[in-house]
């Protein structure tokens, strides 16, 4: 009886092991007599053979479900985008029977891009579902700013819009260098392009503050209180990230640097203000840390600088 090469192709992996029941066994033994392409596949058959069979197998059916799915999300994303489609023709019918023009319209169209961002766009994207998630979200957020004042004839949007990213900065920032194909470029430097970016950020929201204030003196007196502070935030950071000690030597650093800053608090912020304006009368900070929270500040510095100490010399014992 012939058996189709396939069928036979099927079998050979059991041939081979010998695991094949008795008429199968028989089967193949005879197809193998008279077929020589099946018998030349079994002489080239070995441990490598049927791994990279299996594996061919296995990628074949990751990929069948990969498509499956792909195509069921399409449909869910459409559906869901169909559904949100529905409140925004509602308002256009509304806006376009009572006359009142097509604001409304525009707003809600734009709100219901918010939803979409986090429903739809994680549902349709082929890949880099979360930065395509982050990256539609916060432009979907500021469409909706921009269409409302736009609508109100507002000037807040720089403000409302800067102050917006960099709150959400903080949410998102380190999701994003944590993924592809951004963690590839920061490589090791995620922290620093963290700390990067919400000093930017924060200079922009400052920047925008200030053009919408339009106040003479304002540059001065926001920087000088802010950049002293950002100063600190950035010395401890390179301390915490950068220096060669164990813990709680960072800790007791930190603790102090916080320490000898806040007592001397006023003088650094009114001359860094005093500069910045070129007044050095400009006082806006009038009080600081006394001299018992400057004292308890510094004794638990040394209580962890103390333990760091310790703990290096344990650590130092057990190697030796």
């Amino acid at each position: 009886m012939k058996y189709d090469c396939d069928v036979i192709a099927d079998l050979l992996p059991l041939y081979k092991d010998g695991v094949c029941s008795e008429a199968s066994n028989k089967i193949v033994y005879e197809h193998l007599s008279e077929c020589a392409k099946c018998k030349n596949i079994y002489d080239k058959m070995g441990e490598s053979f049927i791994d990279e069979e299996f594996v061919r197998e296995k990628e074949e059916v990751i990929s069948s479900q990969a498509k499956f799915f792909k195509r069921k999300s399409a449909i869910a994303g459409s559906i869901v985008a169909a559904v949100f489609a529905i409140p925004i023709l509602v308002c256009l019918i509304v806006d376009l029977a009572v006359g009142s023009g097509l604001g409304w319209f525009f707003i809600v169209m734009a709100a219901m891009f918010i939803p979409t961002s986090l429903i739809v766009v994680p549902l349709m994207a082929p890949k880099n579902k979360l930065l395509w998630t982050i990256g539609t979200f916060v432009f979907s957020l500021l469409l909706l700013f921009g269409v409302i004042c736009i609508m109100t004839k507002g000037t807040w949007f720089m403000v409302a819009g800067s102050a917006t990213i960099f709150g959400l900065s903080f949410l998102f920032a380190p999701l994003i260098v944590c993924r592809n194909p951004v963690k590839g470029f920061i490589k090791n430097f995620k922290g620093l392009t963290l700390m990067s970016i919400f000093t930017i950020l924060f200079v922009i929201m400052m920047v925008s503050i200030g053009v919408a204030a339009g106040s003479p003196g304002y540059y001065g007196t926001a920087f000088g209180i802010s950049l002293p502070i950002i100063g600190l935030i950035w010395l401890m950071f390179a301390v915490i990230r950068y220096l060669p000690v164990n813990g709680f030597y960072k800790t007791a650093i930190c603790i102090s640097l916080v320490t000898i800053f806040g007592y001397f608090s006023v003088d650094i912020i009114t001359a860094a203000i005093g500069t910045l304006n070129n007044d050095s009368s400009a006082v806006v900070v009038s009080s600081s840390m006394s001299p018992i929270e400057l004292v308890v500040g510094l004794m638990l510095a040394g209580i962890f600088a103390v333990v760091g100490f310790i703990v290096m010399l344990v650590k130092a014992s057990k190697k030796k």
